[in-house]
């Protein structure tokens, strides 16, 4: 009886090429969403005029202008995305047992990409793309990015629980202290969308010098995008507070996982945002400098997604867990 048990869990296991693949679909994503800060960055997003899907009306382009090359890039990448979530799906559902918490991870990360996908289409259609200064651009920006955080919280949760080799289904998960957990990933997530607001007073206010920048931010004349901007390293500094209670948490919790590296690792890459702020401050946010910010956010944010997911949904038993 025990051996036949055992099989039975052994044959509920997914295959180590859909754990690669999942971890692959997130990469994947995280490109897309670094080539999109692109097109916001240089004001690419009316590369393609008000059409959609088309852009200028057609399929082909024939001489097309670098930003509309860049826009019409995004389109397609994006594109693409949307089928590697349906078939990391597919291969989840095939791959897993009834029950396997992967399957309603992957179900979500569908759902965002179709919600992605019809903002990114009223976000042309409405004209809130290149140098548009409409006040609905900040508030639909903050939406957008709050899908695109989820979105990439619900790929990250589905190659997490593709890994585990215990603790991956309903019944056979505790929660423990689900209220700090939630609380510090949702202040992750307030940081992210100011900091999107923040890059876009960038893109739209640019300043020549630090001096000019500093004026612009407490200048009545500004707009509030602009005078906003101190939001964002605010928020940070407070978020902090949650991510170090969420790091004492989890070296606490050593039953299931050696949460040391994860650990090492969040805060490195919290230091290395820290940097990288700083320079795009006193740097006046270059393009690149703009994308390395995103590239290490996306990143720090599916670490905390994973390290949050080992504090929050313990393993109700403790063998071979990864």
């Amino acid at each position: 009886m025990p051996s036949a048990t055992v099989s039975n869990h052994q044959q509920q296991l997914p295959s180590q090429a859909l754990r690669r693949f999942a971890w692959g679909v997130l990469a994947y994503f995280i490109a897309v969403i670094l080539w999109g800060s692109l097109v916001r960055a240089t004001g690419s997003g009316a590369g393609c005029g008000d059409h959609w899907p088309l852009c200028n009306g057609t399929v082909i382009q024939h001489s097309p202008r670098l930003d509309t090359m860049i826009e019409f890039t995004h389109r397609i990448t994006s594109g693409l995305s949307f089928f590697s979530a349906v078939g990391l799906l597919i291969w989840t559902f095939l791959g897993t047992g009834r029950g396997h918490l992967a399957r309603a991870a992957s179900i979500a990360a569908v759902g965002f990409t179709l919600v992605e996908a019809i903002l990114g289409a009223l976000l042309v259609k409405m004209g809130l793309t290149g140098q548009s200064q409409s006040p609905l651009r900040a508030p639909y920006l903050a939406l957008h990015l709050t899908n695109t955080l989820l979105l990439l919280a619900a790929l990250t949760l589905t190659a997490h629980l593709l890994e585990r080799r215990n603790g991956y289904t309903s019944k056979t998960i505790r929660l423990e202290a689900p209220i700090g957990a939630i609380a510090a990933i949702l202040m992750v997530l307030v940081v992210g969308v100011t900091g999107s607001l923040a890059a876009l007073g960038d893109t739209l206010f640019p300043a020549k010098t630090l001096g000019a920048a500093l004026t612009q931010d407490f200048s009545a004349a500004s707009g509030w995008l602009v005078r906003w901007r101190w939001t964002h390293p605010t928020v940070a500094l407070i978020a902090s507070v949650f991510l170090v209670w969420l790091l004492m948490r989890a070296r606490k919790q050593t039953a299931n996982w050696d949460n040391r590296g994860l650990s090492a690792l969040v805060l490195a890459l919290l230091a290395a945002q820290y940097v990288l702020g700083l320079m795009d401050v006193l740097m006046l946010a270059p393009t690149w400098l703009q994308i390395a910010h995103l590239l290490g956010a996306d990143v720090l944010w599916a670490a905390l997604v994973v390290l949050t997911a080992r504090v929050t949904l313990e393993p109700a038993t403790t063998e071979n867990m990864t």
